[in-house]
Order: structure tokens, then C-alpha cells, then sequence
């Protein structure tokens, strides 16, 4: 099996849709996945938002981040990202924690990358 690492860089709802949908396939069939939030893309840590938002195609970003939190896909959140946004840490999903550029790297180092 393969690593893969998703990168979300936007707060948008159909950049969010599809890369949690391809994180969940990836997982799905037993590859092992990883996902990292940037900039703009930390506002979809936080579990209080709206995920039922339809994108064109009829499906929404709840319909595939429920299963990545109930699988613990680990999600890093880039610190200074959320920071800089307020964001608390307390508010977010529970796979997902703080985490920094080097661990990114890392990552990105040892699995196929893919950024929405």
C-alpha cells in the first residue's frame, strides 16, 4: 500500500469536499493517509462549522470528514496558520492537533501529495 498526504489550502467548500472524499477512498481501500491544513484551509478544523454545504455534484463536505475523525486519520493543523486566525484548539475535531512546517516536509517526503 501507498502513503498519501492531502493538503488543504482553502476555505472552500468544494476544494474541502473533494480532498476529504479522496482522503476517505485512499484510507477506504487500506492505504495509509495523512492530511495537513494551510492557510485558509484551518477554518475546517474547527468542529462548530457548517459541513452540509452542497457543492455542485450534490455531496458535502460531512458527507466524508465523519468518517476521517471516526478512522483518526490524522489531520495536522499548521500552528501559525491558526493562530494568526484565532482559532482555538479546543474547537477542533479530534484527529486533528497543532502542527508545524517540518512535519509537513516529512510527510510530503514519504507519500504521493495531493493539494486542494
Amino acid at each position: 500500500m501507498e502513503n498519501f498526504l492531502f493538503v488543504l489550502g482553502k476555505d472552500d467548500n468544494e476544494a474541502a469536499t473533494r480532498c476529504f472524499q479522496f482522503a476517505k477512498i485512499a484510507h477506504s481501500k487500506g492505504h495509509h493517509v495523512d492530511m495537513f491544513f494551510i492557510d485558509a484551509g484551518v477554518m475546517w478544523a474547527n468542529q462548530d462549522r457548517d459541513l452540509s454545504q452542497k457543492t455542485d455534484t450534490g455531496d458535502c463536505p460531512g458527507d466524508y470528514l465523519s468518517y476521517l475523525v471516526e478512522n483518526e486519520v490524522t489531520v495536522g493543523i499548521c500552528t501559525p496558520c491558526a493562530k494568526n486566525r484565532g482559532l482555538d484548539e479546543a474547537k477542533f475535531f479530534t484527529n486533528m492537533v497543532l502542527d508545524g512546517g517540518p512535519h509537513l516536509i516529512d510527510m510530503a517526503a514519504d507519500g504521493k501529495t495531493l493539494k486542494f
